[in-house]
């Protein structure tokens, strides 16, 4: 696990390429503290820092083949390189080192582009091809690893964080409004759209070819279902269990795969139990588990953790999130994410790699992907109670139905079934709507937008972000079952958009920290997407096939155990006390200079978050989001017009492609 950067195209700059080149990799130390490298020739350079897991003393990059044609510049890891390089031997190869980044060399010098079909990893890479003049940029499937790219004067630029982007002179950060307004309606940009205006992120599954003089995007994977009219009831249960057991136990084993000692994160749940579960006997000095915890017991879940770990017999260690470790950490954990959020939830995760970097390790396997892949959310099980309503729009019971969807939601249970039925849409006219499962999470977190600037809401004026999102849909995904449909919403756009990025991998590899996810082994992804709707969501029963196959690994209490969704306190963690950046921030002068949100307004959601206890949604994810909009612009945009809050997190400004 690393991070790279790099050019194509002729850079104007007065000491050549190679200070350039260092500039970019500094600003992405914090991913690679173990190593750095530069590589130019005319009209290409790459540079990369390392974090060294595998091939510890050999492995070095950039890295060129033995006969100087191909150059790769790798950050992440392909897991199954022990069977590729034998692949390989057996073809002839010969190899100078023992990890697998000479490995994903010669698999293209073999294969070419057709390398990419043979990975299992979570990767993006940078490959020079100096026999064509070609420079191919890849990412893995599900978008673990992230990469960018702008153009600048006609040279391409591409990195593993903007941070590196924002290095290379001319380069300005300027806010694209369109993508906040995608971030405060869908919780994140759609990609290739990022926080940045003219900067661009490359897409899960995709490659970028840079070649005489052109780019071209190609994608070479993509999410898929078998058509609800193909839909068959699965063969015998205990056959997919089976299988599904061992593709588990092969993704996690071959996560495994490491020159230093692999962790894992335990929050409690069914997820990274059972990920804990079938990697402790992988482990041979025991496995290290680590966790974070809360003062408040509607976020809490260290009960679940200690009985988990008594049970597998790990080394547990747990670091305790404060409220105000939340709101001293912020400001840092946006620089990170370099985008704006609308909730806390990143920041305890800051804190958790922390714990992992000074515990000594810097390798760990986490639950994330199961909910996605195998419908553990509360959306997939609101969107079913959803159009069970809707075939009876009338009835005076079935929206009773939702109050026992959310049990950790009190607010709820005292809203009335009229309330019920029309905040959750459950009526027949909205049945054909391909964001139905969705509408009223995208429609509750757009109520943030009353705090908008006249200015920003002109700007606007006729776009649509659920609209916009609905117009990218593959054309199959009509023939879909609505479960599937819902699960590709996930998957497909929050997935790689917020949870593998702002709470995975930039908080991970902000201590320098990598995070494997064998839940999102591409073979296990594939299956799980052929099984039938109701081997995953039985009835009202999330993951039905997961618990089956987690029924004799895990005490009984956490296999039974209802899915709690991952949160942290929002806004009431700024004030106790109210960090003095806060109330700059939020101060009518800078929010005015800021441009993007009413003064007036701010200030009064800033007066009720200070005095009374904010229990709503959009109040919460209002306050996040005009706050970490506000620390984005004074990170990267515009740390002239608002008074900063850590001088030592100012960047250098921004642009691209």
């Amino acid at each position: 696990m690393c991070g790279f950067a790099g050019f194509v195209g002729e850079v104007d700059v007065p000491d050549g390429p190679e200070p350039l080149l260092q500039s970019m990799a500094q600003a992405i130390a914090h991913r690679g503290p173990d190593g750095r490298g530069t590589f130019s020739a005319p009209g290409i350079g790459l540079a990369h820092v390392r974090l060294s897991i595998v091939g510890l003393g050999d492995s070095h990059q950039p890295m060129a083949s033995e006969d100087g044609e191909f150059v790769i510049a790798f950050n992440g890891e392909i897991f199954n390189y022990v069977e590729l390089r034998e692949d390989l031997i057996a073809r002839g190869c010969r190899f100078r080192t023992g990890g697998d980044t000479e490995v994903l060399l010669q698999l293209y010098a073999h294969y070419g582009d057709d390398c990419l079909s043979r990975l299992n990893g979570d990767f993006a890479f940078a490959i020079w091809d100096r026999r064509r003049g070609r420079m191919l940029l890849a990412r893995d499937r599900m978008g673990v690893r992230p990469l960018f790219y702008t153009e600048k004067r006609g040279v391409i630029y591409f990195a593993s964080e903007v941070k590196a982007l924002l290095a290379v002179p001319g380069i300005e950060a300027e806010l694209d409004p369109f993508s906040l307004d995608q971030i405060f309606t869908l919780w994140a940009p759609i990609a290739p759209r990022t926080a940045f205006k003219n900067i661009s992120e490359l897409e899960p599954g995709t490659c970028l070819i840079l070649e005489n003089g052109s780019a071209r995007t190609s994608s070479y994977w993509r999410l898929d279902y078998p058509d609800l009219a193909d839909l068959r009831p699965d063969r015998d249960e205990g056959e997919a269990e089976e299988e599904l057991r061992a593709l588990l136990l092969d993704a996690t084993r071959l996560r495994m795969r490491a020159d230093v000692p692999v962790g894992s994160y335990l929050s409690g749940g069914l997820d990274s139990s059972l990920i804990a579960a079938l990697a402790a006997p992988m482990a041979p000095d025991g496995l290290n588990t680590f966790s974070v915890t809360f003062e408040s017991a509607e976020h809490d879940e260290s009960a679940f953790q200690r009985q988990v770990a008594e049970s597998l017999g790990t080394h547990q260690r747990s670091v305790a999130c404060r409220p105000e470790d939340i709101a001293n950490s912020f400001p840092e954990v946006i620089r990170f994410t370099e985008r704006p959020v609308l909730r806390t939830a990143p920041a305890p995760l800051f804190q958790l790699s922390g714990l992992v970097r000074q515990s000594g390790m810097k390798v760990v396997l986490t639950g994330e992907g199961a909910d996605e892949v195998f419908a553990g959310y509360d959306i997939f099980r609101e969107a079913r109670v959803r159009r069970f309503c809707a075939r009876q729009p009338g009835s005076r019971i079935r929206p009773h139905l939702f109050r026992k969807l959310y049990p950790y939601l009190p607010g709820l249970k005292q809203q009335s079934t009229d309330y019920l039925a029309a905040f959750f849409s459950a009526n027949k006219d909205a049945l054909d709507d391909p964001l139905f499962s969705h509408r009223p999470r995208f429609r509750s977190t757009a109520a943030a937008k009353i705090f908008y600037s006249d200015d920003l809401r002109s700007t606007l004026q006729g776009y649509d972000a659920a609209e916009d999102l609905a117009s990218r849909l593959p054309s199959e995904f009509a023939r879909w079952h609505p479960l599937h449909q819902a699960q590709y919403l996930e998957a497909r756009f929050l997935l790689p958009g917020y949870i593998l990025s702002s709470q995975g991998d930039r908080m991970a590899m902000a201590h320098g920290v990598e995070g494997r996810f064998p839940f999102l082994d591409h073979r296990l992804v594939e299956f799980a997407n052929r099984l039938h709707p109701d081997a995953k969501l039985k009835g009202l029963s999330e993951k039905d096939i997961l618990r089956r196959v987690a029924k004799n690994l895990l005490p009984e209490t956490v296999v039974r155990r209802p899915k709690q969704p991952y949160r942290a306190p929002d806004s009431g963690s700024f004030f106790s006390p109210e960090p003095d950046y806060v109330a700059n921030l939020l101060s009518p002068q800078a929010i005015a200079a800021g441009g993007v949100f009413a003064p007036g307004a701010v200030a009064r959601l800033h007066q009720k978050c200070r005095t009374t206890t904010v229990s709503g949604f959009r109040d919460n994810a209002a306050f996040v989001g005009i706050l970490s909009t506000q620390l984005w612009l004074q990170s990267f945009a515009s740390p002239q017009a608002i008074e900063p809050a850590r001088p030592d997190h100012l960047h250098q400004p921004l642009t691209t492609m």
